[in-house]
Parts: C-alpha cells; sequence; structure tokens
C-alpha cells in the first residue's frame, strides 16, 4: 500500500512537523517513508506545504503529484494546492478557515481543527497535531502507537499530555464528522 499526502497552510502552523512525525511513524513501523517541504520567504503568515509519502514497498519516485490526501488549514492553501488533487483525491479542511475548495476530489471532510485545539488543549498551537491524528484516524497509514512515539519524540519538553489529548482528539474528530 502506498500513500501520498499533502499538508498545506500557513507558515506557522506546523504542518511541515506534521508531515515529519507522520514520516517518522511510518519508518517505526518499518514502512518507507519520504518528507518534503516547501514554504514562502516569510518566517510566518506565507504558504507552506509539506509532502509525505509512505509505502510498503520501495519508494522510487519521491515526488507527491497527486495526493491520495491533501489537508488545508488556509483557504489560501485551498485555493493552490487543490489542483493537484483528482476524482480520487480526499480533501480535509479545517472548517475554521477553509470555505471553498476548487478543484475534483473524492471526498470533502471538514473538520474543525483548530476550534478542537483550543477546546481540548487550550491553544491554537495544537491544531497540527489534532490534524496528524485526524489523517492518522483516517487512513490507518501507521500504527497507534507508532504516531504517539513519534509526536512525543518531537514537541517539547512538557508539553506530552497536550499532544497526546490534541493526537486523540484528531483521530475522535474523524469518527464524528468522516461519513
Amino acid at each position: 500500500m502506498r500513500h501520498n499526502f499533502r499538508f498545506a497552510g500557513t507558515g506557522g502552523q506546523g504542518l511541515i512537523t506534521a508531515a515529519i512525525i507522520l514520516a517518522e511513524a511510518a519508518i517505526e513501523d518499518n514502512k518507507e517513508a519520504v518528507q518534503s517541504q516547501s514554504y514562502g520567504p516569510e518566517a510566518r503568515g506565507g504558504s507552506s506545504k509539506a509532502d509525505c509519502i509512505i509505502s510498503d514497498d520501495k519508494i522510487w519516485f519521491n515526488r507527491v503529484v497527486c495526493p491520495d490526501v491533501l489537508l488545508v488549514m488556509s483557504q489560501e492553501a485551498a485555493s493552490k494546492y487543490t489542483g493537484d488533487t483528482d476524482e480520487n483525491s480526499i480533501v480535509v479542511t479545517d472548517s475554521l478557515f477553509v470555505k471553498d475548495v476548487p478543484g475534483k476530489h473524492k471526498q470533502r471532510i471538514d473538520l474543525p481543527i483548530t476550534h478542537t485545539a483550543v477546546e481540548q488543549c487550550g491553544k491554537t498551537l495544537f491544531a497540527n497535531i489534532v490534524a496528524l491524528g485526524a489523517i492518522v484516524g483516517l487512513t490507518h497509514c501507521v500504527t497507534d502507537k507508532s504516531i504517539e512515539n513519534a509526536v512525543l519524540g518531537r514537541v517539547p519538553k512538557g508539553t506530552e499530555e497536550a499532544n497526546k489529548k490534541a493526537l486523540k482528539a484528531g483521530m475522535e474528530l474523524v469518527k464524528k464528522y468522516a461519513k
């Protein structure tokens, strides 16, 4: 099985970190993984994207051309990156920031990602981990244990419990909102 992911939003939302964590979890599960990123010249506020490919087999082409799952956390990202999707793609949005999703896609799942981060963890800072939990809950591309280990290996000391809570909250969102 091969999964092509693209996480897109605004610089500072932690989406590059989320893609790195996902790739690390895949490696812990003894899968092949590659991760790449692109962002504008702004440190925060410009558009950014991170791609991650996870496969049970060797990855010979390490570029995401058409994502199986596209996570968009800003309207700018939705406008910019949904042109790469097709009728087999799933688009996951943060319903607080994304209203219009142009282009082709099989399914659109609108989730209150940032709202859930604030409600469950007290800060928008955890939205990337909520989103990551949603992606893993939707695709089951890695095990729950490996994603938790990868998250805990990357987050700042003292935030482990809040990040575990955010990860679980994202997984629960998919159960509630995905049809």
